[in-house]
């Protein structure tokens, strides 16, 4: 068993495969470099992140495969919640330099298979951040959105959220991974909170809302009562399209 070790960013996945050809041996196992080794091996190579050798890859991929297929690629790394995504990446892109025609429509290759399911997840979550991330209002007039999805999705919506609501300060802040986007109606900024004390497990600290915020939720609420009809509720169909991981960020359910 040959295990690369890496620093997890996408760059030093490019470099595992630079140097799966350079050294002429394909890994079987990527890990972490403070990831327990399995208790049998041949061999570890430690590969170390170099921006030439990722872009050498990266180029030559888009060579090989259609800007779609480079975009799927791109996505699939976002998927932290997926066993082994990583993996499943190396040996897509390993392969489409192997082959000398296109692969990216070869479904009958496991791997091509698999990274259109993690796609397919990937794309699934980007939607429900934007589906269900509710925003409140600061007293500060900031619009914020905590969220936590099951994969690192938050990037794929900043555009999304950018256009709806390009007259108003945002932040959609992602509380499992602790950063987030804020938009001051000119540019979108990357930000990470020191102290997560103003964050409840559903949004912010009631202290820091805006005087009306609390009354506007009241107003969401009652008229979401007053719309239900009783006699077409439908407890399994809700759960399918809303799921109850979400429900803690929804006004009308708390």
């Amino acid at each position: 068993m040959i295990i690369f070790r890496y620093d997890k960013t996408f760059e030093g996945l490019l470099c595992c495969v630079f140097e799966a050809y350079n050294q002429k041996k394909c890994p079987d196992m990527l890990l972490d470099k403070e990831e327990t080794t399995p208790l049998f091996y041949d061999e570890i190579c430690v590969i170390e992140t170099d921006t030439e050798k990722s872009e050498r890859v990266w180029n030559g991929l888009k060579k090989r495969i259609s800007t779609t297929a480079l975009h799927c690629v791109a996505c699939c790394w976002l998927a932290d919640s997926y066993p082994k995504s990583d993996e499943v990446i190396f040996r897509y892109i390993y392969k489409c330099f192997k082959s000398k025609e296109s692969i990216e429509t070869n479904f009958g290759d496991p791997d091509v298979l698999e990274l259109s399911k993690i796609y397919h997840q990937i794309s699934y979550e980007n939607l429900r951040v934007k589906q269900f991330a509710r925003f409140q209002k600061t007293k500060d007039d900031i619009y914020f959105a905590a969220i936590e999805p099951l994969h690192n999705v938050i990037s794929l919506s900043v555009e999304h959220f950018k256009d709806r609501f390009a007259s108003q300060k945002w932040i959609v802040y992602d509380t499992k991974r602790n950063y987030g986007y804020y938009y001051d109606m000119k540019e979108v900024v990357r930000i990470t909170f020191d102290d997560n004390n103003m964050l409840t497990h559903n949004g912010i600290q009631e202290s820091i809302m805006a005087d009306d915020e609390k009354m506007f939720q009241n107003l969401w609420k009652t008229y979401f009562k007053a719309i239900a009809i009783k006699e077409r509720k439908n407890p399994r169909k809700q759960v399918q399209d809303m799921p109850r991981r979400f429900w803690k960020y929804l006004i009308e359910k708390n």
